[in-house]
């Protein structure tokens, strides 16, 4: 009873149009005084609001957010794009190469795969297509690249991957630089093959060494903040939270300073966007974290696992299954949404089954990924679709290809738990 009062809540407030956050905690509230299996006050929501979000990790994702925004405005973006021209752009497609290897870059230094869509399909979507890129397979291109943001770290939905699960983000971020450098070099070869199918434009103008170091030198204080994030990580002298806050002050340093692009005036806007962003996150993840610990305090939790583990279902079946719920979910729901929904739920039964936390972890963050580019609930297509002003059928249409070619990364992933976690 309890279960079908608290699914069955959310899905019509879901359905009705009320937003994710208000829906998870309205359902709780409305399970708790409508349930008889439950006696309990409505106040234990509120501590649970608050108790989901008492966690420091926690605090890197506002950080990790200001410092997307701040890089954008900053012309750090820009120095990229120009950077990554200077490696690819002389040859037969090769802005799509400069598309995909500056989406990498600015991964590292957002997190964020809309953020990436925006900023660097602003910078190269209009001047491809003026050169001869066919509109709709840029668009695609612009979208699945883009998810290499929150796979490439640092990675907001890593870090609340980590904070749900007690797993290191560390390793979680070692995990998603490989195979956010896998799908790189797929999508490259695979811009490479369709530039000779569908002869795609050729730079005219070759890059030389001198150029290519002038772009190197302006690019380093851009390359340096990926450094910073991840080498203060990796070597234990920052904790996540402390890099975040690290990669908020090198981004307005280099910005207001170096690169003079930054202004005084435009920081109370970035400040303004940045926390309505990150509110929206942490508010997601704190009625999510409400409605969590009721369907396991409830009791459903443990009658689910009990039941899938009842199955004798092999660890990489399990997670086969995950997977798919996962995308499933992903066409309608925010994958923020979607992780602090699923996982206290599904990580206790691969725990049971022995499934690598990191391995599983990857799963989770890449088909959230997916679900960006899968309508209706396809953020990344939304914001190619107000780069490029193209339909959203032109732009699913385009990234047919490109998306195959992630899809069949993410399997590799599910069926080879190595590549999660070979590094550590």
């Amino acid at each position: 009873m309890t279960g079908i009062i608290l699914f069955g809540s959310f899905a019509l407030l879901l359905i009705i149009g009320v937003p994710i956050s208000m829906s998870l905690g309205i359902a709780s509230m409305i399970t708790i005084i409508g349930s008889p299996d439950i006696t309990l006050s409505v106040g234990v929501i509120a501590q649970r609001i608050f108790g989901g979000l008492e966690s420091t990790s926690i605090m890197a994702i506002p950080f990790f957010v200001l410092a997307g925004n701040l890089m954008t405005k900053g012309g750090i973006s820009r120095r990229l794009v120009d950077f990554a021209n200077s490696l690819v752009g002389g040859i037969r497609g090769g802005m799509g190469m400069t598309l995909v290897l500056s989406c990498a870059f600015f991964a590292a230094l957002s997190g964020s795969a809309p953020a990436t869509v925006i900023a660097i399909g602003s910078m190269l979507y209009s001047d491809m297509v003026r050169l001869g890129y066919p509109k709709e397979r840029t668009a695609g291109l612009l979208v699945v690249a883009g998810g290499l943001g929150p796979v490439i770290p640092p990675s907001i939905i890593m870090v609340v991957y980590a904070t749900l699960t007690g797993a290191s983000v560390g390793n979680m971020f070692k995990s998603g630089l490989f195979i956010g450098a896998l799908i790189m070099a797929v999508l490259m070869v695979q811009v490479f093959i369709y530039a000779k199918k569908e002869n795609w434009p050729k730079s005219g103008k070759k890059i030389t060494f001198n150029e290519l170091i002038k772009t190197f030198l302006n690019a380093i204080p851009a390359l340096l903040l990926p450094i910073i994030i991840l080498g203060g990580i990796y070597s234990g002298l920052l904790t996540p939270t402390e890099s975040s806050a690290v990669a908020v002050v090198w981004s307005f340093i280099a910005g207001l300073f170096i690169y003079r692009e930054l202004k005084v005036k435009d920081l109370v806007p970035i400040i303004l966007n940045s926390a309505k962003g990150a509110a929206m996150i942490l508010f997601i993840m704190a009625t999510s974290t409400a409605f969590s610990w009721l369907f396991s305090f409830s009791g459903l939790s443990s009658t689910i696992v009990q039941a899938i583990v009842g199955m004798n279902l092999s660890p990489i079946m399990y997670c086969f299954i995950v997977a798919i719920i996962l995308l499933i979910f992903g066409t309608f729901m925010e994958g923020i949404a979607i992780a602090v929904l699923m996982v206290p739920i599904l990580w206790p039964i691969a725990q049971s089954l022995g499934i690598d936390v990191i391995h599983f972890g990857m799963i989770v963050s890449i088909s959230n990924v997916i679900g960006t580019m899968t309508p209706p609930v396809a953020v990344n297509i939304f914001s190619a679709s107000s780069v490029s002003k193209l339909k959203i059928g032109e732009i699913v249409q385009g990234q047919i290809p490109f998306f195959i070619g992630y899809i069949a990364v993410f399997f590799l992933v599910i069926f080879i738990p190595k590549l999660s976690t070979f590094l550590f």
